[in-house]
């Protein structure tokens, strides 16, 4: 039986969800589509990776739909809305709140959990307000979400709100209650008599705190309380799987080491992120070709010939659209992706190499489905929030490929060195 199926609303965030689901033992396959039962058989939990974190409202609800009513046909306990740590969204770009109004219908239920923090990952939040890490996998300061140096100042939904019922109410007219860390620190009744006090008061959201492991245990065991029949919506970044794995008891495993590529590593950057732009500086510094795309250009054919000639003479290849320092011209999250991920599928199929790397939770999506990708597989684990994988695309010269998404914030400034060598 499937215990929980998920929906990320980007390609990053569902290998960071995958790599969760994974490092805590549960049989997990992502999919780029809502996959049919018996794709699924032998899991214990199956991920989608969706795109609906650059779609306005209307397309996002088209997108959601269909693909909500494909996971509650599969039976799962739980049906998990994944998204960012740091819930990058508006009420015009990725809203969060429509996603909770559209699973709400699908779903009913008596209650929209809902759990943002991760802190496996440098996410935290009290009394309602997220914080952050600058740089996951990195030893940056920890900043109020809407004090952070990177994520404030995100070109397409900056997050100027750290109160998350404040920035949540701008996207949706549902009622948002709150468990805080005072009431996680109780004792598992006291907990459970709140959550139902806020349920019975009507909210129809209701948003959890959490600092560490023992919070979100806790919060998994409220979560699952409230499971029946049907599956249970809920809605939050990778914490909801951690969590309702820590109340599972579900064990955590020893997963292989990364081995070095045995190729050319290939990093193709579509992030705004001044994490990012200090990866690619790094990696320029330190032995990658590095070359320059111009977003607006309508494709990167141009940049190709150079990129495989570096590749052949087995060097390491970092090409980008942005040094961290600017938006991506005018040019939308789907021309960019699909551009690197056409570019990518060009490259692999002409050089042979068998790891590439993405950069750019908005443009991730796009590019893994320009690349022929229909599901992955965890094979090791790297930094937080950006697992190794290996691609299933029988269609695709990028059948059996070693890849690894990243988001803007995901690493230490050498982390491409650690992506093409194996030991980040």
């Amino acid at each position: 039986m499937i215990r929980l199926a998920y929906f990320a609303d980007d390609f990053t965030g569902a290998t960071d969800a995958l790599e969760s689901l994974a490092r805590a033992g549960l049989r997990t396959r992502l999919f780029l589509d809502a996959p049919s039962a018996e794709r699924c058989v032998g899991l214990d939990a199956v991920g989608v990776a969706g795109l609906t974190r650059a779609l306005a409202p209307e397309a996002m609800e088209t997108v959601l739909r269909p693909a909500f009513t494909a996971l509650r046909a599969l039976g799962p306990t739980h049906v998990h809305y994944k998204v960012c740590s740091t819930f990058d969204s508006s009420p015009t770009v990725g809203s969060i709140g429509r996603a909770i109004e559209v699973g709400s219908e699908i779903f009913g239920g008596p209650v929209v959990p809902l759990l943002v923090a991760a802190p496996a990952l440098g996410r935290f939040c009290v009394f309602g307000n997220l914080f952050a890490r600058y740089g996951i996998g990195s030893a940056g300061s920890i900043h109020r979400l809407d004090r952070h140096p990177s994520v404030s100042k995100h070109p397409v939904t900056p997050m100027t709100e750290a109160d998350l019922r404040a920035h949540l109410a701008k996207q949706t007219a549902k009622s948002i209650g709150l468990i805080d860390v005072t009431e996680l620190e109780r004792t598992p009744e006291e907990s459970a008599a709140v959550l139902n006090r806020l349920v019975a008061a009507g909210q129809q959201i209701v948003l959890f705190d959490s600092l560490d492991a023992a919070h979100l245990a806790r919060v998994g065991a409220l979560i699952d309380g409230l499971a029946g029949p049907t599956p249970l919506f809920s809605v939050g970044s990778s914490g909801v799987g951690a969590a309702l794995a820590a109340h599972w008891g579900a064990p955590s495993v020893s997963l292989p080491a990364a081995k070095s590529a045995g190729s050319p590593l290939l990093v193709l950057s579509g992030s705004c992120s001044p994490v990012t732009g200090g990866q690619i500086a790094w990696a320029r510094a330190n032995g990658f070709d590095g070359f320059a795309l111009q977003a607006d250009a309508g494709d990167f054919s141009s940049a190709l010939v150079p990129i495989m000639n570096s590749l052949r003479a087995g060097r390491n290849v970092v090409a980008y659209t942005s040094l961290g320092n600017h938006p991506k011209a005018n040019v939308h999250a789907d021309q960019l992706g699909t551009q690197l991920g056409r570019l990518a599928g060009q490259v692999v199929a002409n050089t042979g190499i068998r790891r590439v790397l993405f950069a750019g939770g908005d443009t991730s999506s796009y590019a893994g489905r320009a690349l022929g990708i229909e599901s992955l597989e965890m094979i090791a684990p790297l930094v937080p929030g950006a697992p190794l994988c290996r691609v299933h695309a029988p269609s695709s010269p990028a059948d059996g490929l070693e890849i690894v998404f990243k988001g803007g914030q995901v690493g230490a400034p050498d982390f491409f060195g650690g992506v093409a060598c194996g030991a980040v």
